[in-house]
């Protein structure tokens, strides 16, 4: 669907000014297959294969707000420009390695390193804190030590230019004081891809399409199932011998999400 958010988002991921136009002058404005779609590229000379992609998730993500999905989705990622969508927040974790890689060249250097992380880490710690227990006052305090420790200047140029790097991803990195539900890091992502990683570096990759697509399902299911508290052994044998004891998992998504009224549940995203 060609609407203001997906020309949005177009923008943001720099799709070409001259294709932006021309999607705008286009007279359909939503497509209802992958064939028109593509045919409409294609008569448009959308062709470039970064730019069908950027057009395509664009499209996508219209469809998706305008058919009801809650633009205020938290999207938590290490940075990576394609996840920059919604409501886009930062890993701390990631965010913090910026400082980590530092070596400084001198015991000054070094001295202003430990000194800067050790004031993060106790930020991030006072972080978890207001999260049980937020609060005007606590959010305006916790805004103001964040401006006071990334606008820090010591004797080290690159520790100076990585705080004011951090600096200018302030509104991403504080929106926990807005929605204490969600996470400051996106670990949980890191650890359900772990098992996938692994396999890769033993076995490679898959040969076929029909291949990957059959690995990702199996370790979709997997990971649902587990989070869900279900054996994947027994729902693999509920649907085999078809019993269907077990009500579907989107099903149990939903109940889980509506034991849990007015939170959002952050999607965390990999770089």
């Amino acid at each position: 669907m060609l609407n203001d958010d997906a020309i949005e988002y177009m923008r943001a991921q720099k799709l070409p000014k001259f294709q932006i136009e021309k999607l705008l002058a286009h007279d359909k404005k939503t497509l209802s297959t992958e064939a028109h779609w593509v045919a409409t590229l294609e008569g448009l000379d959308i062709t470039g294969q970064q730019h069908v992609r950027i057009a395509t998730e664009g499209a996508l993500l219209g469809s998706v707000l305008e058919h009801g999905a809650n633009p205020s989705l938290v999207i938590m990622s290490d940075d990576a420009g394609q996840f920059n969508v919604l409501c886009h927040v930062l890993c701390w974790i990631h965010a913090e390695r910026t400082i980590n890689q530092l070596i400084g060249f001198s015991d000054k250097q070094r001295e202003a390193v430990t000194e800067v992380r050790s004031r993060i880490w106790d930020f991030y710690d006072d972080l978890k804190a207001y999260k049980g227990a937020p609060s005007e006052q606590r959010k305006a305090t916790l805004e103001a030590r964040f401006g006071d420790i990334f606008t820090t200047k010591s004797c080290y140029v690159s520790l100076n230019l990585a705080l004011t790097r951090l600096h200018k991803n302030k509104a991403e990195l504080l929106l926990v004081l807005d929605y204490p539900e969600i996470p400051l890091h996106n670990n949980l992502s890191e650890r359900d891809i772990r098992e996938y990683v692994k396999k890769r570096k033993i076995s490679g990759c898959t040969r076929s399409e029909p291949g990957r697509r059959c690995r990702d399902t199996f370790a979709s299911l997997k990971k649902t199932c587990r989070k869900l508290g279900i054996s994947f052994w027994k729902y693999l044998q509920d649907r085999v011998v078809g019993l269907d004891s077990i009500p579907l998992l989107s099903e149990l998504i939903r109940q889980h999400a509506r034991a849990s009224p007015g939170r959002l549940a952050p999607k965390h995203a990999m770089g």
